[in-house]
């Protein structure tokens, strides 16, 4: 700020505070002139055109100079006719609405970035004012002043100021930046700093406190810093700021900065303290407060101690596998967190772990077949002096259970934890369905809860006795088999079997009949073949004499030998038929049905009976028939019939003849 000669101060009482001038020079020569952000550089000309190199440069905190009618002092220029340039570049943060404003004689021309804002630019007599409102990008931005003396008296004042009215400043600030946060372990205190905001119409700054799910504002500031103390819990914690101006606009919240507080405070003690026995150990469970402790299991022989580490785990549950049998014991668990806090022990479980219980797991009918065999584990060191065997008919959801008296009690396997244990129900019922079930005993009396039930049939692997009365009868339709009924309570079927002979060179099956029947007709051609007959009994539990043993002629079964009658015709059927012929007994039982198939050349076919009488085949028609099927209703019942059919062809000749041959049931 520059007076004129003798009406002002001089040059060096124009900068003040903490405004950083260059000293003015002794002669013209000067060196280049650097001003702080938002101080204005002030250059004077002696002309209004600002032509040429400035005779000075300085720097201004504030554009308000009153010359009066003389040039400025400490500096040589024109008494009129000069000009001051001023210059000002800081940064305006998020902008917005501002005001400048201009008091001048004579002329004065406002500029932002190079752009006019204001343009008063005449010699006038007299001071004029003018204010303009003007939208301030955020950011760097640079405001220019140009000042010229014409003649006469001269003045100039400049200023520049935001819009802080909420009804016309809308534009928030910057969210604050540089934000950091320190802690200190001893002392649990943190302090979060940021860098000051650039706003011009800054009024403060919110600061949050947050927790997950949870964000309070701690403190309205001007500072730019916050010191607190926080819970030394080991939870994180996480601050933030936003920056406030004088219209009540808030920045965003950009600021999200965490810090982990140093964890002196131990866990709650477990709680819900349980223990759930099993065949083979004891599990511990419980509750915990904090995830992520280790869990520290100790006993004692009484409440009151004193107490063993009998385990860690990080799991809420501990298992042991030394927990003794039938004797009280008592138990707590502490949790210690990751920062090695570790909390009260939890309430005393006093448990007594039962009596040990078997585990009865296979049950089978004994080699012997004369009961069930009884297969258990049971836990070593446990105590267990003996073992009680109890026995019910399943079918009901509460079976009622009887001890039953086991005998050849053995040991079997063992490993370091578990004896097979076994003995042998002989009272046991064949045919019959059970369910059974182990208990221990201990030193004392006392006795286990009962093991799983395992049920299970007693075999009925008895035979029926063998068959008596087979007889066999050779018939012009087969082969006539009787026998006498079972005396077996439990018969279920007989079985038929014929051997040896080539039709069925093994003891095949031939049929099965029903317990009931005593009578079976083998209805294969009678070709004087001679066969051997066995009739086997079969129980309800599919015993038999031939299916316990395998070899009838082993165990006593009876059989039957009979030769058959042969009916084979005298006559040989010639070889070379160009047609296949069946012969079926038809489901009245006294008729023959018989099927050929079709030859291409015949005109008809004849068909042709055996007559053992005349030893020889006989046609059953005068004339041949034409379809391909024929029914024999003449054929006698109670023997075997032979046939053949020839095909006829257009010459009176025919066919070699298709054989076949069926039996008609007596009775029929």
């Amino acid at each position: 700020m520059r007076s004129r000669r003798g009406t002002r101060r001089a040059v060096g009482t124009a900068l003040v505070g903490a405004v950083a001038c260059l000293a003015l020079p002794a002669s013209g020569a000067q060196a280049a002139t650097t001003c702080a952000a938002g101080v204005w550089k002030a250059s004077y000309y002696a002309n209004t055109t600002f032509a040429g190199t400035s005779k000075l440069t300085v720097c201004d905190t504030a554009i308000s100079e009153s010359y009066g009618t003389r040039d400025p002092a400490g500096v040589t220029l024109p008494r009129d006719n000069f000009g001051v340039r001023w210059t000002m570049t800081r940064n305006f943060g998020s902008g917005g609405p501002f005001t400048f404003s201009v008091a001048v004689q004579d002329a004065v021309r406002v500029y932002l970035d190079g752009t006019r804002k204001i343009n008063l630019w005449s010699n006038v007599s007299s001071t004029r004012s003018k204010t303009v409102n003007v939208t301030v990008p955020k950011g760097t931005h640079t405001i220019r002043v140009d000042f010229a003396a014409f003649t006469g008296s001269a003045n100039v004042k400049f200023g520049y100021a935001p819009k802080t009215s909420a009804t016309v400043d809308k534009t928030a600030p910057l969210a604050p930046t540089g934000a950091r946060v320190s802690y200190d372990q001893a002392s649990s205190k943190a302090t979060f700093t940021w860098s000051k905001n650039k706003e011009m119409d800054l009024a403060g700054y919110k600061v949050y406190l947050r927790r997950p799910g949870t964000s309070t504002l701690v403190v309205r500031t001007t500072a730019t810093s916050y010191t607190t103390t926080l819970p030394a819990t080991g939870a994180v914690y996480r601050f933030g700021v936003d920056a406030v101006d004088r219209a009540g606009n808030t920045s965003s919240s950009g600021i999200d900065l965490p810090v982990t507080t140093a964890d002196r405070t131990a866990p709650q003690a477990p709680i819900g303290l349980t223990a759930a026995d099993s065949q083979w150990d004891v599990t511990l469970s419980w509750t915990a407060s904090e995830a992520g402790s280790t869990f520290r299991v100790y006993r004692a022989d009484s409440t009151t101690g004193p107490y063993s580490l009998v385990g860690t785990t990080k799991s809420t549950w501990l298992t042991l596998t030394d927990a003794p049998y039938s004797t009280p014991r008592h138990y707590k668990v502490t949790a210690t967190d990751v920062s090695g806090n570790t909390s009260a022990a939890s309430a005393v479980l006093s448990y007594t772990r039962p009596t040990a219980v078997p585990w009865l797991y296979h049950a089978e009918n004994n080699e012997a077949d004369t009961g069930i065999r009884l297969l258990w584990e049971a836990r070593l060191n446990a105590g267990t002096t003996g073992f009680r065997v109890y026995r019910a008919e399943p079918g009901s959801a509460d079976p009622s259970w009887h001890a039953v008296t086991c005998e050849d009690f053995g040991q079997g396997g063992s490993t370091p934890y578990v004896q097979v244990h076994y003995c042998t129900d002989r009272s046991a019922v064949a045919r019959t369905a059970y369910q059974y079930t182990v208990t221990s005993v201990d030193a004392k009396g006392r006795e286990s809860e009962r093991s799983v039930p395992y049920s299970i049939t007693r075999v009925d692997r008895t035979p029926p006795p063998a068959v008596t009365g087979v007889t066999a009868k050779a018939t012009p339709y087969g082969v006539v088999l009787d026998w006498d009924p079972s005396t077996a309570p439990d018969i279920a079927k007989f079985i038929i079997r014929r051997e040896p002979e080539e039709k069925l060179p093994c003891w095949c099956n031939l049929a099965e009949v029903d317990a009931a029947t005593t009578h079976f007709v083998d209805a294969e051609l009678p070709d004087g073949e001679t066969l051997t007959y066995s009739v086997d009994a079969v129980d309800t539990s599919g015993n038999s004499l031939y299916t316990l043993y395998l070899n009838p002629e082993d165990e006593g079964m009876t059989f039957a030998d009979v030769t058959e009658l042969d009916l084979t015709p005298s006559v040989d059927t010639p070889a070379g038929a160009p047609l296949d012929l069946t012969a079926t007994a038809a489901d009245s039982g006294h008729t023959v049905e018989l099927r050929w198939d079709a030859i291409g050349e015949a005109t008809g076919y004849r068909v042709h009976r055996w007559n053992p009488d005349a030893a020889a085949y006989e046609p059953l028609t005068a004339e041949p028939v034409t379809d391909l099927s024929y029914t024999d209703t003449t054929a006698a019942t109670g023997t075997t019939h032979f046939y053949w059919v020839t095909a006829v062809y257009a010459d009176g000749t025919e066919s070699a003849p298709g054989a076949a041959w069926t039996i008609l049931q007596p009775g029929s």
